[in-house]
């Protein structure tokens, strides 16, 4: 049999070009390899306020992004979290063997409510359970590897001591998840700051290049991308800045490389990288009108993701009431 992958989104913000060169464009490559889970995570996006209608229509572009970018529905089970009621049941099952010290020592719980210091009183709770919902999302189909950004890293580590808590106090269960990634996908970093990753949660508007961007708004976004002092291209001493937009597009063009742009002043460098951007987003931006066309069609997918990963979840679900002692109904 086949390992078992699973991996999620949230629908909220613009997924962008760093979402797909380091994330969905991998998760394309691999699924054939794998029995692949890809996952709309709406339950995480709710540990802060989403307008209802937002996320409906988000969950729904999500999925039809995951498609066009090229997840396979007949390859790969695309569902989305809340469909699943052994999300949130596991979750609470393990938030009970999860030690709160190992919570709060979470680096983005730490960064997240540093930054809410003075709303600290009404910081929901889920901002604290997040890992651990997310461990459940992993371990509920025993998956055993786990394609995320090297940002999450620490959430897997989570998810393995808590597996091993969880086998150690009530027996084997859980299928311990890798923390070798099988593929690793670009990082890309934001537009206006190339220090940081690139995020849909961002503010400002030349932060990331989005999937669905208009090709003159992409053109526009990458003329304005932030650079260095330099006139042209040195490989020598490129800035974070020009290394960026050089990532960007060799991932999207494999004839831009260090040499093809050496000494090119930087206006030619961008319009290039904007091209190859330009050119790698329009057969997605093509996929996803034609899926989000006919709507019963995404029904469709969406459903079939469900009725395949239902049982999984079920069966596991079981296994785990049944070795803590909880009621399970025959």
């Amino acid at each position: 049999m086949k390992a078992r992958v699973f991996s999620g989104v949230q629908p909220t913000g613009q997924l962008h070009i760093g979402n797909y060169l380091g994330a969905l464009k991998s998760w394309a490559e691999i699924q054939s390899l794998y029995e692949s889970i890809f996952c709309i995570v709406d339950l995480h996006a709710v540990t802060l306020y989403q307008k209802p209608d937002e996320l409906k229509t988000k969950i729904r572009e999500t999925a039809a992004l995951f498609i066009a970018a090229g997840i396979d529905p007949d390859q790969s089970s695309v569902m989305v979290q809340s469909s699943i009621p052994g999300h949130s049941e596991l979750a609470w099952l393990l938030t009970c063997v999860t030690p709160l010290g190992w919570l709060q020592r979470m680096t983005q719980f730490k960064i997240k409510a540093d930054k809410q210091e003075a709303l600290r009183e009404s910081i929901g709770d889920g901002l604290l359970q997040y890992p651990v919902l997310m461990a459940a999302d992993i371990l509920l189909y025993q998956a055993s590897i786990v394609p995320v950004g090297d940002d999450q890293t620490q959430h897997l580590e989570l998810t393995r001591d808590i597996a091993q808590r969880f086998n150690g106090l009530y027996g084997e269960t859980f299928v311990m998840p890798a923390t070798q990634l099988p593929t690793v996908g670009a990082r890309i970093m934001g537009l206006d700051d190339p220090t940081q990753k690139m995020s849909k949660s961002a503010e400002g508007a030349g932060h990331a290049i989005g999937l669905l961007d208009d090709p003159k708004v992409i053109q526009k976004k990458i003329l304005r991308a932030t650079t260095d002092s330099q006139p042209a291209v040195d490989p020598a001493t490129m800035g974070p800045g020009v290394q960026n937009l050089l990532t960007i597009g060799e991932a999207c063009d494999a004839s831009i490389t260090k040499e093809s742009v050496a000494g090119m002043r930087y206006g030619d460098f961008k319009k290039r990288v904007a091209e190859a951007v330009i050119a790698r987003l329009e057969p997605i931006q093509r996929r996803y009108r034609e899926i989000t066309a006919d709507p019963l069609y995404l029904d469709e997918v969406l459903k079939r993701g469900h009725e395949h990963v239902l049982p999984i979840s079920e069966d596991t679900l079981r296994k785990v009431k049944d070795a803590m002692g909880v009621y399970v109904q025959s």
